[in-house]
């Protein structure tokens, strides 16, 4: 090789080794730049946190000091009066629940009352129905005894069958109202609730007992609404 052609080649060498001492120096720069930003953000990390620590400090101190600052009285007077408040709301509310009680026991009164009244009405109701019926029924009996005297004076066979279907038409309906005979027996026992002695006569009868049934009488849902008429054997 010649002289020219080594000194080309130091020549050439030169620059590549100028640049790798740049590109080094730029890196150490750039990690030098890295690593002062990276102290940076912890210096003001550890700034704010010490400036944290600070105010909750000055918070806890700044607390301590009003508490230091209220005397023992003052205190005392204000746990007074929180207790008189706390016993005050327990009265009102004592009070609120007794008028509820009492409410709720007037309520239950007027429930019960309403029921009975209820059930007064609804018994009234049927009293005066059954009332209304036993009179018609006890009017309509007069007209059933005038037809049977007129069946047994009447002896047109005629007028007679006309008279007895009547009559039968007339006990059916007294059936269905749950009418039935008081017509006792000769020599049956007075019942003074149900029969009624018209006079004493003589008789083959026992002493005492029913002679004869001049009319009989009629009860309905074992109500009497006319008592028979008898008279009695004499003693």
């Amino acid at each position: 090789m010649s002289e020219q052609d080594a000194s080309g080649t130091d020549d050439a060498d030169e620059p590549a080794a100028d640049d790798a001492a740049d590109l080094s120096s730029d890196d150490e720069a750039s990690a030098a730049e890295t690593t002062a930003d990276e102290w940076d953000s912890l210096d003001d990390v550890a700034e704010d946190g010490e400036s944290d620590a600070s105010e909750s400090f000055e918070a806890g101190e700044d607390l301590l000091d009003r508490v230091a600052a209220t005397d023992d009285e003052q205190v005392a007077n204000e746990i007074a009066s929180l207790r008189m408040r706390v016993d005050s709301l327990e009265s009102e509310l004592e009070t609120r629940e007794n008028e509820a009680e009492e409410l709720e026991s007037k309520l239950a009164r007027t429930k019960a009352d309403f029921q009975n009244y209820k059930k007064r009405m609804k018994k009234r109701r049927e009293e005066e129905k059954q009332r209304a019926t036993e009179d018609l029924v006890e009017r309509l009996l007069d007209v059933r005894d005038n037809l049977k005297r007129a069946l047994e004076q009447d002896e047109d066979a005629d007028i007679r069958d006309g008279i007895e279907a009547t009559l039968r038409q007339f006990d059916e309906e007294l059936q269905q109202e749950n009418v039935e005979t008081i017509e006792p027996e000769p020599g049956q026992e007075v019942d003074p609730q149900r029969h009624e002695v018209l006079l004493r006569v003589e008789s083959d009868q026992p002493a005492g007992t029913i002679a004869e049934v001049h009319r009989p009488g009629y009860e309905m849902a074992e109500k009497v609404i006319r008592t028979a008429q008898v008279t009695v054997s004499e003693e």
